[in-house]
């Protein structure tokens, strides 16, 4: 008999005590929410460990008891490291422990592996670069579909001016040789946060910029972050807007080959909120770019992350910085993918290095099933969060009423609303706003429409004042057949205005009330004069 198998035979009375525990669960410890049972699990596994030098007595142990063995952590390490590994033993589950037992993340024909990176960048760009160049090699070489690239993957600085010094615009030398890189290597590139100049608006700061980069090389997203870390607690005290412009809005999740990503970055992961904007916007997973600090990352690192999948019940990716950087910074590192039950999947041990995990969407879409969340949401009571814009799907039949309208009108969509040009207007720039769900009258809509109609509102008259150099709108509502509503469809006409566009102020109404009738003098536009305008106005947004 091997030393190992005596270890376990000296051991077999603790193990038939414990066996009585876990012969009746028919689903994994961690799904029963049983402190007892979870703790009996942990000392198990852990003596298992500890003395099985061998993973088939780790395997029969398991299926003695009747438990998954697809997710067994075989290296326990302390919480500073968390270098986990996983093995898939490929044993029998229950029908009730199959969809938590973790065999999603085995690769299957509906999985797509990621590559998310974890690095210690410094002032050195050339030598960041080089790095990031490696890790995406590898990546490219265990057949990853998409690489992720942590906050400051450009560089770290040591002070504000050597930032603003080292920052480059969008169309500078090093995003080119990101774009030439994606195409190179025909993949996706989430590149975390990248010190983006802006010398017009603000010379002496930059936007903390992630930049989604598709296989084509071309850039398809940029979203600059809102949140700016501005803190002062005991040991840290920083102040990203010293240096950082918090950008303006978040960004519609992009469709990739790993799914729909929700962009965020760093800070961004402390606002459950931004979480479900993007999740209702329609994203899969949601990134976190980052470049936590030793003591945010030791207390709060892991937590954050494991709360924004469960709760969205999305994948959660999250690349880090590592190490100490310079004299004044230094980051926890542990870059990590979380499932939608809140398991990490893949994570980085300490130093420069990278991680691998595999997408499977129909296992999100499972578990969103199993646990509807979605549909028991109470927002009547504790108000409703209104989804970050997504860009119009040129497959999506819209209608205005009886009317199909051409997707490429439509310059601005958000979950329930959209905006589109207008084929009579009344003044250059009048376009209309309406509910993508068919509603004839204000009275008809739903709470959350109502919300997202009038944000949507909102944004597009900021942007049609700043397209057509205005300061004033008229903001018009005909709301049933009196009041001049010729399209069974609420809309909302937004009319950038001019001193003088009309000899009285008021005639603007009788114009509108008019306007679209077949004897009235304004001409009918013509599909290419609206795709032109609609096309100019989506560069706005």
């Amino acid at each position: 008999m091997s030393s190992e198998s005596n270890v376990c035979s000296r051991r077999s009375l603790e193990l038939e005590s414990r066996r009585r525990v876990f012969r009746q669960l028919e689903v994994h410890p961690k799904v029963t929410g049983n402190i007892f049972e979870l703790k009996c699990y942990r000392r198990l596994v852990v003596y298992l460990v500890n003395n099985c030098k061998n993973s088939r007595i780790v395997r029969d142990y398991f299926l003695n008891f009747n438990l998954s063995t697809a997710m067994i952590p075989v290296r326990f390490l302390t919480r500073r490291s968390l270098a986990f590994k996983y093995c898939a033993f490929n044993s029998p589950v229950t029908s009730k422990s199959r969809l938590f037992s973790g065999t999603h993340i085995m690769s299957s024909n509906k999985s797509v592996t990621v590559a998310v990176c974890q690095l210690k960048c410094t002032a050195d760009k050339k030598k960041n670069f080089e790095t990031c160049k490696g890790l995406i090699y590898k990546a490219v070489s265990h057949n990853a579909k998409m690489v992720f690239l942590p906050e400051c993957f450009d560089f770290i600085g040591e002070s504000i001016v050597q930032t603003i010094e080292l920052s480059e615009t969008l169309d500078g030398p090093l995003m080119s040789e990101y774009k030439k890189l994606a195409a190179e290597q025909s993949l996706w590139l989430s590149l975390g946060g990248f010190h983006e100049k802006d010398s017009v608006k603000a010379p002496n700061k930059v936007f903390n910029a992630h930049v989604l980069i598709n296989p084509s090389g071309q850039i398809t997203s940029v979203y600059r972050k809102v949140h700016l870390f501005d803190i002062d607690i005991v040991g840290i005290r920083v102040k990203e807007s010293d240096f950082t412009i918090p950008g303006p809005e978040l960004c519609s999740p992009v469709d990739t080959d790993v799914g729909k990503v929700g962009l965020g970055s760093c800070y961004d992961l402390r606002f459950p909120e931004f979480a479900l904007a993007l999740t209702k916007a329609g994203a899969e997973i949601l990134t976190y770019p980052s470049a936590f600090t030793l003591t945010t990352g030791m207390a709060h690192w892991e937590s954050l992350l494991r709360s924004r999948a469960i709760e969205n019940q999305c994948y959660v990716i999250a690349a880090a910085q590592t190490g100490k950087h310079n004299a004044n910074r230094t980051t926890y590192g542990h870059a990590m993918v979380i499932d939608p039950w809140g398991c990490i999947i893949a994570c980085c041990s300490d130093g420069v290095g990278i991680t691998f995990a595999d997408i499977n969407l129909e296992y999100m879409r499972k578990v969103r099933t199993a646990m509807p969340v979605w549909e028991h949401r109470r927002s009547e009571l504790y108000g409703n969060i209104i989804p970050a814009k997504s860009s119009p799907d040129s497959n999506t039949i819209y209608m205005f009423a009886d009317i199909q309208l051409n997707p490429g009108y439509i310059f601005y969509k958000t979950k329930y609303s959209i905006a589109f040009v207008n084929k009579k207007c009344v003044v250059p720039g009048h376009v209309l706003v309406t509910p993508i769900r068919i509603a004839k009258r204000l009275q008809d809509m739903h709470q959350h429409e109502v919300a997202d109609l009038f944000m949507c509102v909102q944004t597009v008259q900021k942007k049609i004042e700043e397209a057509y150099s205005v300061s004033s709108s008229s903001i018009v509502i005909q709301d049933g057949p009196e009041a001049g509503q010729t399209v069974p469809h609420l809309h909302v006409h937004i009319l950038p205005r001019k001193s003088g566009d009309f000899k009285k102020n008021d005639d603007v109404y009788t114009k509108l009330q008019k306007h679209d009738k077949p004897d009235e003098k304004i001409q009918w536009r013509s599909p290419e004069d609206m795709l032109e305008e609609a096309n100019r106005l989506k560069a706005y947004f």
